[in-house]
């Protein structure tokens, strides 16, 4: 039985359920159950807050979470392979695991969330870590629904979220993160701690929005940024041309020299490019 919990170890139960990691789902699974704690605690206390975790698999982390004391877990898992595991999960905790089959790009968790507080903590399937961070940093209306995310990303994504102006990571989710939050690299995983070990080494991030971030247009930032990194190491008067207006005009209005690059310009820059570029009613 496990230590944490009483329920039996990891790999008795993906044995009993017969879970092997899908590649096709970007699964890796965490079976260290001290790792899985650390990472449940790495948000701070977790009494009274209501956790929505993705891609729970066999339910490490959910476990963890759980037992570290959170008053309600709402786990979104796609492969219906791994129901019957959390339902025993469930079964442990009444009342406090809620079971969403679902794909966490598609569901909206705020209806069941309602008003409580709450914070977003999960081991990140590979293959949807990026596109759900957007999400959760491009939502409207702001500030969010919840008070941090503690997420676990590949290494060089996390250094991407944290990257600032000048370093070789830094891009448009470097500019994104900046804009609307305050972004931290927590720890490493090594490989061996997954089922299968993956390729590369993992990172957890702490992510807290920011109250009051510069006022901006999301889709708006995202199609400035894309068009300057998109083409990083051409001077910026060439490659905002792509944006379809007078580039030289937009980056004199934005108080931006014309022959930096997109990697040396702060977000704040970005931010008046993008609301320079709204005014052009583009």
């Amino acid at each position: 039985m496990s230590q944490i919990d009483g329920l039996p170890p990891l790999r008795d139960v993906i044995r009993k359920h017969d879970l092997q990691a899908k590649k096709s789902l970007g699964q890796n699974f965490l079976l260290d159950l001290n790792l899985t704690s650390r990472i449940a605690r790495a948000g701070g206390p977790l009494e009274g807050v209501t956790v929505i975790e993705v891609g729970p698999g066999p339910g490490g982390l959910t476990r963890a979470l759980l037992a570290e004391g959170a008053s309600r877990v709402i786990a979104i898992e796609r492969d219906q392979r791994c129901i019957a595991a959390l339902n025993e999960i469930s079964a442990h905790y009444p009342g406090k695991l809620e079971i969403v089959e679902a794909d966490a790009l598609a569901f909206d968790p705020r209806p069941l969330v309602r008003h409580a507080k709450t914070r977003i903590v999960a081991n990140l399937p590979y293959n949807i870590a990026t596109p759900l961070l957007i999400d959760w940093l491009t939502l409207a209306p702001w500030p969010p629904y919840y008070d941090s995310l503690i997420l676990m990303f590949q290494r060089e994504v996390a250094q991407r979220i944290v990257a600032t102006p000048d370093d070789d990571a830094y891009g448009r989710l470097g500019v994104l993160a900046g804009w609307r939050s305050a972004a931290r690299i927590l720890f490493d995983i090594s490989p061996s701690a997954f089922v299968p070990p993956p390729k590369v080494t993992s990172s957890v991030v702490q992510i807290v929005p920011r109250v009051e971030p510069l006022a901006c247009d999301a889709k708006l930032l995202g199609r400035v940024t894309a068009a300057a990194f998109g083409q990083r190491r051409k001077m910026l008067r060439q490659s905002l041309r792509s944006l379809g207006v007078d580039a030289a005009a937009l980056l004199t209005a934005a108080e931006i020299e014309p022959t930096k690059r997109a990697e040396e310009i702060p977000v704040e820059g970005f931010v008046r490019l993008a609301n320079v570029f709204a005014a052009m009613g583009k």
